[in-house]
C-alpha cells in the first residue's frame, strides 16, 4: 500500500471528523433556535455561544473539500459531480445561515427576527442533512461507471443510505449542541440543555450507530469492530457524566464517540474512497484516485506547517471566549437599520 495516499486518506478522515465535531454543535444550536429556545432572550443566548466561533468552524469544511480535491482529484470529481444537487442545497443553506447570523439583530421587530430565526434553523438542518448524506454515500457507494461518472438521472444518488447519513449528522448535531449549551451557558438554559441531553442522547445517536454498524457488517474487520464497541462505551460515558452534572467531561466523551465511530467507518472501507454500486471493479481507491507522489509530498510539507497554526489559532479563540453565557449578559435589543428601511423589510406583501 502506498504511504502518501494512505497518509492523506487518514488526514481527510480527520478533517471531516474535525468538521463534524466543531461545526456539529453550532449547526445543532442553529436548529435549536426553533426547537429549544423559548423566547428572544434565550435565542440570543444561543447565538452568543457560537457567535465567536461558527465562521471559523466552517473553515474545516473548506479544508476537507480542498484536501480531497488536491490529494484525490478523481474522488472529488466523482463525488461532487454525482452529488451536485444536494451539495448545492448545502451551499445555499450555509449562505442563508451566515446571512441570518449577521442580519437577525439589525431590526428590533418580532417579524424580522422570526424570519431570520427560520433561516438559521432551516439552513442548519439542510446543511447538516446534506453533509451527512454525502459522507454516507462516500462510504456506501454511488452508481459510478468505469470512468467514475454517475449513471442515471440527477436523483440517482438518493437512497436509504443517503437518508440515514443525513439523519445521523442531524441527530448528532442536535445532541452535540445540547452538550455544548450545557457546558457554555448558565441558568435555565444550562439546566434544560443537560436534561434534554440525557433524555435524547440514545435516540439522536441511533442513526449514526446504525450507519457505523451497517458499514461493519458490510466491510468490517475485527479491529474496526473494537472501535465501534469503544464508541458505544464513550456514548454511555457521556450519558452517565451528564447525569452527574459533569458537563465538560460529557462533552469530551461525546467527542470521543464521534472520533471512534468515524474512525471505524473510514477504516472499514479503506482502501476504497468511493465504492461503485454497479461493479466493484469501478471502485475508486487510494491508488487509482490519488494525485502524484510529488503533489502529495508538497501538500504534506505545507500541511505540516499550516495545520498546527490553524489549530493553535482556533484553540486560542475558544480559550478567549471560554466563559459561560447567560440571559443576564444579554443587553437590550435595538435596531441598526433606519426606521424607513425597517418598515420596508417588515411590511407584509
Amino acid at each position: 500500500m502506498e504511504l502518501l495516499p494512505t497518509i492523506w486518506f487518514i488526514a481527510i478522515a480527520v478533517l471531516w471528523t474535525g468538521y463534524l465535531f466543531l461545526e456539529g454543535f453550532d449547526l445543532g444550536v442553529g436548529m435549536l433556535m426553533k426547537l429549544f429556545a423559548r423566547d428572544n432572550t434565550e435565542r440570543r443566548v444561543l447565538l452568543n455561544t457560537v457567535g465567536p466561533v461558527w465562521d471559523g468552524n466552517e473553515v474545516w469544511l473548506l479544508t476537507a473539500a480542498g484536501a480531497t480535491f488536491a490529494a484525490f482529484p478523481l474522488w472529488y470529481a466523482s463525488l461532487f459531480s454525482a452529488l451536485y444537487l444536494p451539495l448545492l442545497v448545502v451551499l445555499v443553506a450555509l449562505i442563508f445561515r451566515a446571512v441570518a447570523f449577521e442580519y437577525r439583530g439589525k431590526v428590533d421587530t418580532e417579524q424580522w427576527r422570526t424570519r431570520w430565526d427560520w433561516a438559521i434553523a432551516l439552513g442548519s438542518f439542510f446543511a447538516a442533512f446534506g453533509v451527512g448524506a454525502a459522507l454516507a454515500l462516500t462510504t456506501t457507494g454511488l452508481p459510478l461507471n468505469a470512468n467514475g461518472d454517475r449513471e442515471g438521472g440527477p436523483f440517482a444518488w438518493f437512497s436509504g443510505y443517503a437518508v440515514l447519513g443525513g439523519l445521523a449528522v442531524v441527530g448528532f448535531s442536535l445532541v452535540h449542541a445540547l452538550a455544548f449549551l450545557a457546558l457554555k451557558t448558565d441558568g435555565d438554559v444550562r439546566h434544560r440543555a443537560r436534561k434534554w441531553f440525557v433524555r435524547l442522547l440514545p435516540v439522536l445517536l441511533l442513526p449514526l450507530a446504525v450507519w457505523a454498524l451497517g458499514i461493519q457488517f458490510l466491510e468490517g474487520k475485527p479491529w474496526t469492530w473494537a472501535l465501534v464497541l469503544l464508541a458505544v462505551a464513550a456514548a454511555a460515558g457521556a450519558w452517565v457524566l451528564a447525569r452527574k452534572g459533569a458537563e465538560g467531561r460529557a462533552f469530551i466523551a461525546l467527542g470521543a464517540f464521534l472520533a471512534l465511530g468515524s474512525a471505524s467507518i473510514f477504516a472499514a472501507v479503506f482502501p476504497v474512497v468511493l465504492p461503485s454500486t454497479l461493479n466493484e471493479a469501478f471502485d475508486l481507491t487510494i491508488t487509482n484516485a490519488s494525485s502524484s507522489d510529488y503533489t502529495l509530498g508538497l501538500m504534506s510539507i505545507v500541511a505540516a506547517f499550516g495545520l498546527p497554526l490553524v489549530i493553535a489559532y482556533q484553540a486560542w479563540t475558544y480559550w478567549v471566549f471560554r466563559r459561560r453565557v447567560s440571559a443576564a449578559h444579554i443587553p437590550e435589543a435595538h435596531s441598526f437599520l433606519p426606521a424607513i428601511a425597517a418598515r420596508a423589510f417588515t411590511t407584509k406583501g
